[in-house]
Formats: structure tokens, sequence, C-alpha cells
């Protein structure tokens, strides 16, 4: 008897598999407005030549204990940072600084692009977020899904070799949530390979599985509980392969691949706790 052939769609695309994903989108983007009329906050703050290069920076309530990048999500192909402000408002009640850049989208760019994008917002943070009341040289990122991605290829950037004046680890630490760690399994996905038109030798150009972490900056990972299958399996292949510096995973009952963000905005969640961990406060 001949085996059912993976289907790779309901493994690594949760708008698949996820029901109520445009009422989440609806309650994120309420919560963002909210977050933006309630914060002290600089939207698009270009920090490149590019259109989409801006990012939008939301100060910490009372001093500045850390520097917080959050990368959204969106598989390269969708979605944009002013649907993200909702993540900002308990993270700044704790002290931290918040920025959520913005990156172009693919099928416009490649994934690599987009990389080097994150790059260039990141050394733009380290050189300019104490105009923004953050502490030098405090500098984390998380991210989500296609974010969750562009965090740990952080970890793997050699800094000194994109520019002299940055520190070989520029990035303290980075949490990645729901994170794909082998472009090459993304590849075999129709209904998302149509636009990010990764081949393999491109994803694994791409792939932080297949590259060393470039310093010891720990790297947090976390995985909704009732996420499609794809993204649990990515979860323990990074887990393995950047055992040296895998600082944990979080585990997120209940939570599917878009509710888990919902754990970065209470105080009492694990995940909120794995920040507070990882920025040392």
């Amino acid at each position: 008897m001949n085996a059912q052939p993976t289907n790779y769609d309901l493994l690594y695309n949760p708008r698949l598999t996820v029901s109520g994903f445009p009422q989440i989108v609806e309650r994120w983007q309420r919560s963002t407005e909210k977050a933006r009329a309630s914060l002290e906050c600089y939207l698009d703050v270009p920090y490149g030549t590019d259109e989409t290069e801006k990012m939008d920076i939301f100060r910490a309530r009372g001093p500045s204990k850390g520097l917080l990048m959050f990368i959204h999500g969106g598989y390269w192909r969708a979605l944009d940072k002013g649907e993200f402000s909702f993540i900002a408002p308990a993270l700044a009640n704790a002290g931290i600084t918040v920025a959520v850049p913005n990156y172009a989208l693919c099928p416009g760019v490649e994934v690599r692009d987009i990389v080097m994008q994150i790059v260039q917002a990141c050394a733009w943070l380290y050189r300019n977020g104490g105009n923004f009341g953050a502490p030098g040289g405090r500098l984390h990122v998380a991210g989500h899904s296609a974010g969750g991605h562009l965090a740990a290829m952080m970890l793997a950037c050699r800094w000194p070799d994109y520019a002299h004046d940055l520190p070989k680890r520029l990035i303290r630490a980075a949490l990645s949530v729901s994170g794909v760690y082998d472009l090459t399994e993304i590849v075999k996905v129709p209904t998302v390979n149509c636009d990010v038109r990764l081949t393999e030798k491109s994803a694994l150009a791409v792939s932080p599985a297949f590259m060393p972490p470039a310093t010891d900056a720990p790297l947090y990972t976390a995985v909704g509980e009732e996420e499609n299958q794809g993204f649990h399996v990515q979860n323990a292949l990074i887990a393995k392969r950047w055992r040296r510096v895998h600082a944990g995973h979080v585990a997120c009952q209940g939570d599917n691949h878009f509710t888990v963000l919902d754990e970065l905005t209470r105080p009492d969640s694990a995940l909120f706790g794995a920040v507070l961990r990882m920025i040392q406060i």
C-alpha cells in the first residue's frame, strides 16, 4: 500500500488551519490603535533610503532597561509593522523600549534582501537607540513566524563584516516565536512559495539551521501548542542544531500560530517572562 504524499500546505500554512484569522487581525488592529494613542511613540522613522525601510519606536515608561526590536511575520510576503503596535504597551510598562521595523515583501524582493534590510535596521538601532531613551549596548531581537526566522538570522550575522563600527555581539539575545529555520521546507509549500519563490539553493543560503551562530548570544524559542506540525518540527530542529546557544523553549499551551502573539501582551505569561529573562530585567 502506497503512503500518502505529505501535504506541506497543511504542515506550514496556518491560514489554512486557523478559521478565526480575520477576527484575530481585527482585534490586533483595535489594540494597535489604543497602543498608539496611549504610548509615546515615533512612527515611520527611516532606517534606510527605501520607502519600506521605516520603523515605529515606542519609548519605555520610565527609565529604559533595554531595547527590543520586534520583527513581524507574514511569510515574508504580507502584513505591515502598523498592525503590530499592540505588542508594545505591556513591554513599555516593563521598562522596555520597543522598535517595530517594516521591510519589503516578496515577490517584489527575495528573502535574502529582507534579511539584509533587517541587518540594516539592527545596525541603525544600535547606533541611534539612545536618541529614544534606550540604553547603549542593550539591543535584543524578537520575531514571530517569518520574523522569528529573521531574528535567528541576526544571531548568525557577522556584524563587523557588515560595518567596521559594529561589535561582534551587536545582538545581546533573541527570541524566535513560531520561527522557520530550514527554508528548504518552504520550497515544498505551494500556497506560500508561489510568492516567496525560494529554490533549494536560495533557501539554503538563508536557513539558520545550516549556519553557525556568530557569537554566544542566546536564542530563546517558542511555539504554540496547537500550531501546524511543521512549526514544531522547525522548533526541534533549531534547538538541536543551535544547542550551544539555545537558551530554552517556551511552551504556549492552547495557542495557535496567531494567538501565541497575545502572550507577549500578558505580563503573567511564560512568553512575557522569557522576554524579561532575555533582557535581564
